[in-house]
């Protein structure tokens, strides 16, 4: 039973950090927030993610280019240019860490208002930091995990962020349905999102990208979108009207 409580409390945390903060605020920046509440998701973020910590200002970049060159050669993570989802990962580790260690010129139209706390990344990013994240999700495995098989759910927890832009970049380009003819592959990858909290639906987020609630149909519930409603009352996020 804790194992299975770890793994999804682990999920969804990280889950939110991603599609809130570094989705939806670093590359969008579909809402606004006080510097104090930002440097504070900064911390939360790498909390949740731990040893698969991805840097706001990398993924924000990374993902405006994805949007900007959808679906061509210079999409960072397309789908049609990889024979799998392995060398898709592998692909965007490699164009994500170019722009992480400032190895190629940025065009400002991606750089802009991106958060940056770059002591903080440089730390979060240290592959002992890293390390010591595994460490202590094996360390949690060896007090609860009451049998072997369970040791093989410990790659999820190192790679937590990793795995969740791959299940949108590569199989929401691939397999579901569409609301809107465009340009790209996008689809909307599940009809009811309860395992990504609205990045299933691609399709929706690609037709209109500043808008807020991923969802369209009635069916189509965007559970992050109710969070940052709910953080919205409280003035911890002050959501932008488009």
């Amino acid at each position: 039973m804790e194992i299975l409580l770890f793994i999804v409390i682990h999920w969804y945390l990280s889950l939110f950090s991603q599609t809130v903060f570094l989705h939806r605020y670093a590359a969008h920046k579909m809402f606004t927030m006080s510097p104090f509440m930002e440097k504070l998701f900064f911390v939360f973020t790498f909390l949740s993610q731990g040893s698969s910590y991805l840097s706001p200002y990398a993924y924000g970049i990374m993902h405006r280019m994805h949007h900007a060159y959808a679906d061509t050669k210079e999409d960072p993570h397309s789908p049609k240019y990889d024979k799998n989802l392995f060398a898709m990962m592998w692909r965007t580790k490699n164009n994500y860490n170019d722009i992480f260690y400032r190895k190629i010129n940025i065009d400002s139209r991606f750089t802009q208002d991106i958060p940056e706390w770059n002591t903080f990344d440089q730390f979060a990013s240290y592959l002992f930091v890293r390390i010591l994240w595994a460490l202590a999700y094996i360390a949690f495995y060896i007090v609860f995990a009451p049998h072997w098989w369970m040791y093989l759910l410990l790659p999820v927890h190192i790679l937590m962020g990793p795995i969740h832009g791959a299940i949108i970049n590569w199989f929401a380009h691939k397999y579901g349905y569409i609301n809107f003819k465009i340009k790209d592959t996008s689809k909307n990858f599940l009809p009811f999102d309860f395992l990504m909290l609205g990045e299933s639906y691609h399709n929706n987020h690609h037709k209109n990208s500043k808008r807020l609630n991923f969802g369209y149909k009635w069916f189509e519930i965007d559970f992050a979108y109710v969070l940052l409603k709910f953080l919205s009352i409280f003035k911890v996020v002050h959501i932008k009207k488009v």
